[in-house]
């Protein structure tokens, strides 16, 4: 899911350059996970590119954000992404292993016993084979020389969710927790962590010490804990970028549910689960610094998905910053985050 939120981005010891007599924004971005509805923050992306000549410095996402986050960071354009997800078959997600090709019976086992019922590998090397086309294999390619601050240190963070420990993971930095040393990380992998929607995909499993004990984690979906992490530049030092979130909306989003059944129940119990967190963020930081992407009621997992819907998700994103930005002033971020002082200058 994607539309844009502005919140507090880090400090940073970069001027602004001046290109063609303007002055075009640095921001850092943060994208909402939201399945095949990610089509729409690409929509949103390439407004912002292409239009307000944006260059992002790091970003961030969970699950669909953090594919988009992936590729933003590895230097693909909103325009080179556009063509990646219009051309991409998404039926192809679900990728089946031997027990899968086993009709019912076969898919209940894989649930069973490899607790989910797709192989998730198809998107994993889908993306290390994009990142590679830009050079980029682990975080140590995506690592900011000089900035010393590990919060900062990497142009991308990823979102998931070690639910062993329950815990929230934002990789690569939290990855030592278990040994592992950030540089050496693939970002392909921590992406395939990201995007680990429980019992549809297999867990990614992670064996480690701890204490001299043998330990094993699980991690799924970062959606569980933070679907959308628009906290995860805040600074309380003075930031002189601001930070664009990309986040999705859905049709009757915000309204009661209705609970007639056990399945409605465990529904609303996984909705609130994943919405609650981020949906206090946001309100704590102003829905004046949030585009809504309108989804036109795509679903998660609609991987038949036509291509006129992949438009219609496409264009939804494309006006909703176009919309946005005609709003946008310094003084309304001021309103945001008082201790911004860089001026935000429209090209």
């Amino acid at each position: 899911m994607f539309s844009i939120i502005l919140l507090a981005g880090a400090a940073r010891e970069v001027e602004q350059e001046v290109v063609s007599g303007g002055v075009p924004l640095k921001a850092d971005a943060v994208f909402e996970g939201g399945g095949v509805k990610g089509i729409g923050l690409v929509g949103a992306l390439y407004y912002a590119e292409e239009e307000k000549k944006i260059q992002w410095q790091s970003v961030a996402g969970t699950s669909a954000g953090a594919i988009v986050a992936a590729l933003v960071a590895a230097g693909y354009t909103a325009g080179e992404i556009r063509d990646i997800m219009f051309n991409l078959d998404f039926s192809l997600i679900k990728d089946e292993g031997l027990l899968d090709r086993l009709s019912l019976p076969g898919k209940t086992l894989s649930l069973l016993l490899e607790k989910g019922v797709y192989e998730g590998r198809f998107m994993e090397q889908f993306m290390a084979g994009l990142l590679r086309n830009k050079g980029i294999d682990t975080f140590g390619d995506l690592r900011i020389q000089g900035e010393t601050n590990p919060r900062y240190a990497y142009r991308l963070n990823v979102i998931a969710s070690d639910i062993s420990r329950g815990k929230m993971l934002v990789l690569p930095n939290d990855i030592r927790d278990y040994g592992l040393n950030p540089d050496r990380f693939s970002v392909a992998l921590a992406v395939r962590m990201s995007m680990s929607i429980p019992v549809f995909y297999e867990p990614v499993v992670i064996d480690y010490k701890e204490g001299g004990a043998a330990r094993r984690s699980y991690i799924v979906d970062g959606g569980i804990l933070s679907n959308f992490p628009v906290w995860l530049f805040d600074s309380v030092e003075e930031p002189q970028w601001p930070t664009f979130g990309f986040r999705l909306v859905d049709p009757g989003e915000g309204e009661p549910r209705e609970i007639n059944n056990i399945i409605d129940f465990l529904s609303a119990v996984v909705a609130t689960m994943i919405e609650a967190h981020d949906a206090r963020h946001i309100q704590d930081a102003n829905f004046k610094r949030t585009i809504a992407i309108p989804t036109g009621g795509v679903k998660t997992t609609e991987l038949n998905i036509s291509p006129e819907r992949k438009e219609m998700l496409f264009r939804s994103g494309y006006e909703a910053a176009r919309e946005f930005f005609a709003g946008y002033s310094e003084k309304k971020y001021r309103e945001i985050y008082p201790r911004f002082r860089r001026k935000f200058v429209p090209v």
